[in-house]
């Protein structure tokens, strides 16, 4: 071996603990080490942290509203917080309008606690029910929001995640967000 590979694999022999780096006096975790809040365990893929992209879309599939959290999150603990980005609706005259009439959800909503807390907002939750066969009718109006998450992951950057940052993530998440109205605004004009 040339004198190059051997000053590295010493370097490598002599190292440091697995995963970690010098910080001062402490050992730190290295730059890839452990991830961010929106990002957990996926539960389809154990070994691999994952995330969720959570979009609240209009009748047409402009997105509202878009977030994101871990692999491993519930869906429907981010139901509220979808609703509560929702920015008021310029129209009439009066007060904007600042939540849908109806809510339609798959059966990963279908929680008793949330329905109470929509219809308490004016919102009617027409949300499929756990355990009852299919044949709801919600098909006909769900693949809205399938086609949106769709247009969201044709942008290379979101389909797979290869930004460890959160920040630069959602970043790029609010600008296909920008983007999917930006087309849908132009063929209306």
């Amino acid at each position: 071996m040339g004198p190059a590979a051997l000053g590295a694999a010493e370097e490598a022999a002599v190292g440091e603990a697995a995963g970690l780096v010098a910080g001062g006096d402490r050992l730190l975790p290295r730059a890839g080490g452990p991830q961010g809040p929106k990002s957990g365990p996926s539960p389809v893929d154990r070994a691999r942290p994952g995330s969720k992209h959570h979009v609240l879309v209009d009748g047409q599939g402009v997105p509202l509203a878009v977030s994101l959290t871990g692999g491993n999150r519930n869906d429907v603990t981010q139901l509220l917080p979808l609703l509560d980005k929702v920015p008021p609706v310029a129209g009439v005259v009066g007060r904007p309008r600042r939540r849908p009439d109806m809510l339609l959800a798959d059966r990963g909503y279908d929680h008793d606690k949330y329905r109470r807390l929509l219809w308490e907002r004016g919102i009617r939750p027409v949300i499929a029910e756990r355990g009852q066969p299919h044949g709801s009718g919600l098909g006909i109006f769900r693949w809205v929001v399938e086609r949106t998450i769709s247009w969201l992951h044709g942008f290379r950057r979101l389909r797979i995640r290869w930004e460890r940052r959160d920040d630069i993530h959602e970043a790029f998440l609010g600008l296909a967000t920008c983007l999917i109205t930006h087309r849908h605004v132009q063929r209306l004009c």
